[in-house]
């Protein structure tokens, strides 16, 4: 509890000049005291990091505290000539020192011999103090800057540099000979082509760009007897990244493989599932990769694809009201959550964001006073509270879903109901007083009721046991710095539910590209629930429907009852802007 101590006078200063509330502060100070002990974060970071506050007011009011002056206070640009002083004062510095500075957003502003004044999104940053003072300066003055205008600063004068891709630029490679009857490729010369630093530096900088790109997966596939492409998905789209040409599939296939931790690099006919880690611009990165034999056009050739899945902890959402579901869909997953016993089912497709629901969810209801068991394979992100069971050869999904009933469990997540045995457990615990959550691959919220039944659930049991099934998917943001308004065809319109009188009032956005989102239209994504809660009726309907699950019944009963489909829930995400009309139909093409 020290570390919460420590930090419990800022909290107070800020309650008193009326920037936070009393119930603002108890939940920043909660959130603080199960922070891991290597956590270096502070109050004034949760607060607008978890509870979404306004970043610029709580670091306004901390660097007051703390005496900081502000500088550039209410600009949003700086004349050229000032940028180009700035950019002056970084070159003056030592690289290394300069990256430093960059990552904990601070730039020097003025230059002296003896002293140096840098401006910081948040001047309290101890870790700031510890960049300066290897500096040879006898003075340092450090004031205050809002973090947009720091962000501006560095976007004009600071060029983040991956090391690794620097050094592709210097290295010559030549063409290897492929003849047409070219014979499997052998370990030797796979060997000499690892020996290319050149691959080593694209893998290890492709790692550190995917993250810092903000990118979900990275793909690693042949495309030819000597091309391989890599393509990152963002915002759930692959796009073309790199092409490495004149190298053999095979060996960077090998470069991979032996960064990877559990895997056989000289194993080519199966899958294999192993996991990377490195140190990105000071934060722990997890990466998950799996291995996957593929055929290629020489047949003789053993191809493999390869997807790295990036598992970056800073990502995970820990509050339920960041998750962003809309009025009637939180109130009805809150009062699921809320109850000591049942089970709360999340489906979607792959990359539908189910797993970012479930933990937020979980941290939502995780006490101290209560045993919080997850069985995942794999396990993505590390749940501060929870007991998270390890799967392995020696302890399957099956045997570890039994086990959990002997370890006295309060509360359960099972990451995927996969076949009846799994179901009937989960359904289970539910039924015997245990809070359970879990996740089903279905298009809907009624027709993860079918598939239950089809699975071999009982209707009773589900009734009785089922507090909510809730669909989700991910839509892609417009960006902010581009979006354009735009009347679409009013049949379009009316084919996605729209009423006459919002197809006239409302205000309609498209996509149209700018640096700012890489000339895609879209950045950063946002989620549509169907949120189906368990009401008196819908638990009769089940009941009552006896060897065949009416879907539709459910469905009406459930809109009567104010739940907004997957397509009513994007019809609320265009008409707050966040997205455009064909974005909700491609995602909803079935609804």
């Amino acid at each position: 509890m020290g570390k919460v101590n420590t930090r419990t006078h800022i909290g107070d200063l800020l309650c008193s000049r009326g920037v936070i509330t009393d119930e603002q502060l108890s939940m920043a100070l909660k959130i603080l005291s199960e922070e891991p002990e290597h956590s270096n974060r502070r109050i004034g970071q949760i607060l607008y990091q978890d509870l979404n506050l306004d970043r610029h007011e709580v670091m306004r009011q901390i660097a007051d505290i703390y005496a900081f002056d502000e500088v550039f206070a209410g600009r949003t640009d700086l004349p050229p000539d000032r940028i180009q002083d700035i950019k002056s004062y970084m070159d003056d510095l030592p690289q290394d020192t300069v990256d430093e500075l960059a990552h904990q957003k601070a730039v020097p502003i003025h230059k002296s011999t003896t002293s140096l004044t840098i401006a910081a999104a948040d001047p309290s940053d101890p870790k700031l103090s510890g960049t300066l003072s290897r500096l040879s300066f006898k003075e340092f003055d450090i004031q205050y800057c809002r973090y947009e205008m720091i962000e501006y600063i560095l976007s004009n004068v600071y060029e983040q540099k991956n090391e690794f891709l620097d050094l592709l630029e210097e290295i010559d490679y030549e063409e290897p000979q492929m003849g047409e009857d070219t014979q499997e490729v052998d370990e030797e010369e796979i060997e000499a082509e690892i020996n290319q630093s050149m691959l080593n530096s694209l893998i290890e900088g492709m790692l550190v760009e995917g993250v810092r790109q903000g990118v979900s997966d990275i793909h690693i596939v042949p495309s030819g007897p000597a091309t391989t492409d890599i393509r990152f998905r963002t915002d759930g789209k692959l796009q073309l990244w790199y092409q490495q040409k004149n190298v053999k599939p095979e060996a960077i296939t090998a470069v991979v493989k032996d960064k990877t931790r559990n895997v056989d690099r000289f194993e080519r006919d199966s899958s294999q599932d192993g996991f990377i880690q490195r140190n990105v611009d000071n934060h722990n990165i997890r990466y998950r990769v799996s291995i996957m034999p593929m055929v290629g056009a020489q047949f003789d050739r053993k191809f493999e694809s390869i997807v790295i899945r990036i598992l970056d902890d800073r990502k995970v959402i820990t509050d339920l009201n960041v998750l962003g579901l809309q009025k009637k869909a939180k109130e009805d997953f809150v009062k699921s959550i809320e109850k000591p016993s049942g089970i709360v089912i999340i489906t979607g497709p792959t990359g539908s964001g189910k797993s970012t629901t479930l933990v937020a969810a979980l941290y939502y209801v995780i006490d101290p006073s209560k045993n919080v068991l997850t069985v995942e394979e794999p396990v993505e992100y590390l749940i501060q509270g929870a007991r998270q069971l390890k799967i392995s050869n020696n302890m399957t999904f099956d045997m570890a879903i039994r086990g959990i009933l002997r370890h006295d469990p309060d509360i359960v997540l099972v990451g995927e109901m996969r076949d009846l045995k799994t179901a009937e457990i989960a359904i289970k615990m539910a039924n015997t007083g245990h809070l359970t959550f879990s996740t089903l691959h279905t298009n809907d919220a009624p027709s993860a009721v079918s598939r239950l039944f089809k699975m071999g659930v009982e209707p009773f049991l589900i009734a009785n046991a089922v507090n909510l099934v809730m669909a989700q998917r991910l839509i892609r943001r417009l960006c902010n710095n581009c979006k354009e308004q735009y009347e679409p065809h009013p049949e379009t319109l009316r084919g996605l539910g729209f009423t006459e009188e919002e197809i006239q009032n409302e205000t309609f956005y498209k996509a149209v590209g700018c640096d700012k989102c890489n000339g895609i239209g879209f950045k950063g994504r946002a989620a549509i629930h169907e949120a189906l809660f368990f009401s008196k009726d819908i638990k009769r309907i089940i009941l009552e429907s006896g060897g065949d699950i009416d879907e539709e019944r459910i469905k009406e009963q459930a809109i009567k009852n104010g739940m907004l489909t997957l397509r009513g829930s994007g019809r609320e995400r265009i008409k707050e802007g966040i997205t455009t009309v064909e974005e909700i139909i491609a995602i909803t093409l079935d609804d």
